[in-house]
């Protein structure tokens, strides 16, 4: 009988699997219309202002799934429900930073605050709080994987080009370039967590099905984005 694999290996291994969701992830945004015209130099103002106005209720919803989903964790993890409470309250008001960008590179605040989800927007949403429901919902690890690997690997890039090309001050940037910082600090704390859960192979398979799914609905919000 083989031996039981230890934390440390079992965190190994899901990190090899979730590197490897996440490069598939990373095609599938470069292939959507809005990151091919950023990428190829013809992004304008009005899909900056559309980036933002799709982007921002997943914003605000981060910080209340994480709260849930602590708030259905059991005691048998106190620490891993402390770390997502914590994580909840740093991004709880990210949105407004993302509203005062909005505002900054020329938008009207009404246009932001009375946008409606796109279709993308509504099943990462309806998706997330789903899963945040759950007993014990770990899988959700795999989703931070996604959303907050997103921010620390393309944040600062995607923000210098938008920069670039329309030429905005760094007020109207803040969103991007602070998380290309703070989502760094976030990824660091992630193997930490997987520690907490693991070693255990239906957890494992649970977070990294999660982080599939997260990716593609995530890429179906960025696909749906049109100026």
């Amino acid at each position: 009988m083989a031996d039981e694999p230890t934390s440390e290996a079992a965190v190994a291994d899901v990190l090899r699997k979730l590197a490897v969701v996440f490069a598939d992830f990373e095609q599938r945004l470069e292939a959507t219309p809005l990151i091919r015209k950023l990428t190829r130099g013809r992004f304008e103002p009005a899909d900056y202002h559309a980036f933002l106005i799709n982007l921002r209720q997943q914003v605000k919803d981060g910080a209340l799934w994480m709260s849930r989903a602590a708030s259905n964790i059991g005691e048998d993890h106190l620490e891993l429900r402390s770390t997502l409470m914590k994580h909840a309250v740093t991004e709880h008001r990210d949105f407004r930073l993302l509203e005062r960008d909005f505002v900054a590179s020329g938008g009207q605040l009404d246009d932001i605050l009375s946008a409606r989800k796109n279709i993308g927007s509504e099943a990462l949403s309806a998706w997330m709080f789903h899963e945040a429901s759950k007993p014990d919902p770990f899988g959700l690890l795999g989703a931070m994987w996604i959303i907050e690997g997103l921010g620390s690997i393309k944040a600062r890039p995607w923000g210098l080009k938008v920069q670039e090309r329309l030429g905005l001050p760094d007020e109207a940037l803040r969103f991007l370039l602070y998380h290309a910082d703070n989502d760094v600090a976030h990824m660091e704390e992630f193997r930490e967590m997987l520690a907490m859960v693991l070693p255990d192979e239906a957890v494992a398979e649970r977070i990294v099905t999660t982080a599939k799914v997260t990716a593609r609905l995530y890429a179906l919000q960025i696909e749906e984005i049109a100026a």
